[in-house]
């Protein structure tokens, strides 16, 4: 296989983890998003969005939408599986996934953050109040769920990682890179600490990645 994605990408992120624990052999190209890769013509024609991540799986067109390619990826590599096999707990696996992936992440990527200061004229430190309210909206509803809902056990549902946990631990890793407050949210964070401690999502973590800054 072969992604296309950026070290800071969260929705990249969660697609390497799940490539990772899958024991999927990839190549991943790094654009640079600062530098407008994602916007040349070449780039444009795998996807017309300007996003990443981008996978090709053979021959066959290339899968966008971190979301949908976890999907696909569980479908036709279901050897480790990364949703539960009983119904209702793979709807609340994916509904904790909705929460990060559908209504937090996309009110914090760079394009929406370049629009409002770009087009609406606001100030940088009003788009870090936005960013910052779009973490702790969705960290508190995370936290929620997981500490009085009881499919939660060792990750969010139960014993086994699951599509939920790959997008806390993408909404999770950003809050050091923008400098939010996690103590309110000890069972996210007791969570994430299981994840980071595993070696799939070590080797994914965005500062590990080409392009990364040093730590």
């Amino acid at each position: 296989m072969k992604m296309y994605g950026n070290w800071r990408s969260a929705a990249a992120f969660r697609v390497r983890i799940a490539l990772n624990l899958k024991g999927i052999a990839y190549e991943e190209v790094f654009l640079d998003l600062d530098a407008g890769d994602q916007h040349k013509p070449d780039f444009l024609k795998i996807n017309p969005q300007g996003a990443v991540p981008a996978l090709f799986d053979g021959d066959g067109p290339p899968l966008t939408q971190s979301l949908a390619i976890l999907d696909y990826l569980e479908e036709t590599r279901p050897g480790v599986p990364l949703l539960p096999e009983e119904p209702r707990a793979r709807a609340r696996a994916r509904s904790l996934a909705q929460v990060v992936a559908c209504d937090t992440h996309p009110l914090y990527v760079p394009r929406v953050r370049t629009f409002l200061m770009e087009h609406y004229g606001l100030p940088r430190e009003r788009m870090l109040e936005f960013l910052r309210n779009a973490f702790t909206t969705g960290l508190k509803t995370l936290e929620t769920r997981v500490s009085t809902e009881p499919g939660t056990g060792r990750f969010c549902q139960g014993d086994a990682v699951s599509h939920a946990d790959l997008c806390l631990i993408s909404l999770w890793v950003g809050t050091g890179i923008f400098g939010i407050e996690t103590t309110p949210y000890p069972t996210v964070k007791r969570i994430a600490e299981e994840l980071l401690a595993l070696d799939a999502v070590a080797r994914a973590h965005p500062l590990r990645q080409p392009g990364a800054p040093a730590s």
